[in-house]
Parts: C-alpha cells; sequence; structure tokens
C-alpha cells in the first residue's frame, strides 16, 4: 500500500519551522471521478477551493487522492492509517488538506484511529458542522469550521473555532 500520510510543501516547512511531525491526508476535493461528493456541504468555498487546482490536479496526485478515497470507504481504512502512523510516528495529523467528512461512518473511523493513537494530536477543517457538533469528539481531535459552507449558520461565532 502506498504512503496514506503524505506532506506538502507547506505541510513540510511547518513540520520543520516547529521541529515537529506532522503530516497530512487528503481525499478528492469536492467529488471523486465518480461523481460522489466528498464534500458534501460546501457552498461558497467550491469556488475558491485550492485543492482543485495546482499540484492536487497533476497526473500523478489526483489518482492518489482517488486511491485514498476509495480505501477510506473500506473496513481494511482503519489499520491501514493506523499502521502508517506507526510507521511515521506523528505528532500531529493534519485530515484532509483535501476533501471532507462525506459520512458519519467515515467520521467514525477517523475517530476510532484517534482514540488509538492518543499520544497524536488530529485536526481538520470542515464544513460538517452539525455532525460534528452531534458527536462525542476523542480529546484529541480538533476541528475548525469553514465559514464558507451551507451550514455556517450553524457556527458560533463566540464560540467555535472557524476560518473564513
Amino acid at each position: 500500500m502506498a504512503s496514506l500520510l503524505t506532506q506538502n510543501t507547506k505541510i513540510k516547512r511547518t513540520s520543520e519551522h516547529f521541529n515537529i511531525r506532522l503530516f497530512n491526508f487528503g481525499i478528492p476535493a469536492y467529488k471523486s471521478v465518480t461523481g460522489k461528493l466528498t464534500c458534501p456541504m460546501a457552498d461558497e468555498c467550491i469556488k475558491f477551493c485550492y485543492a482543485q487546482k495546482g499540484a492536487y490536479i497533476w497526473s500523478n496526485v489526483k489518482p492518489a487522492f482517488e486511491r485514498r478515497y476509495e480505501l477510506s470507504k473500506t473496513d481494511k481504512f482503519v489499520r491501514y492509517i493506523n499502521a502508517d502512523i506507526a510507521l511515521k510516528e506523528p505528532d500531529f495529523v493534519r485530515v484532509h488538506d483535501s476533501g471532507d467528512y462525506y459520512s458519519k461512518a467515515y467520521m467514525n473511523k477517523w475517530f476510532d484511529i484517534a482514540k488509538s493513537n492518543t499520544d497524536v494530536k488530529f485536526y481538520s477543517y470542515t464544513n460538517m458542522v452539525d455532525m460534528v457538533k452531534k458527536t462525542d469528539v476523542p480529546h484529541n481531535f480538533d476541528f475548525i469550521f469553514s465559514d464558507s459552507g451551507k451550514q455556517k449558520h450553524l457556527i458560533d461565532k463566540k464560540n467555535d473555532r472557524h476560518t473564513k
């Protein structure tokens, strides 16, 4: 299996600057090649999504995102991510430098991963505000709500971490 946790240029620079081990995981931005929504609550962010251009659409990069998306739908996903974490020993994992939580079952897989790796800090930008707020989030998982999706009205701007 190819590497699941990777480092794009920005993540590498951040790792080096702060002397930490930071990796990211991504799936296709907005839609898969088969048309399945990978960002079901995306709205105005679709217009300016950085993950739908540049290196994310290179012929050697785009298929890797598709493979990770397909793997994320299987029972092997948690085991494979846990194995990659054991190998790379990250301090932090950014879930979704591209894509979002396309289902509750998929989000729960990430929570299982976080619970199995309590020494790793996971974080994610998401438009899935309602789903996150109705879930018991592991202590080592942080969410930053994106203020550009269909559920932006659910963000409590005084109390919820969020970004525009």
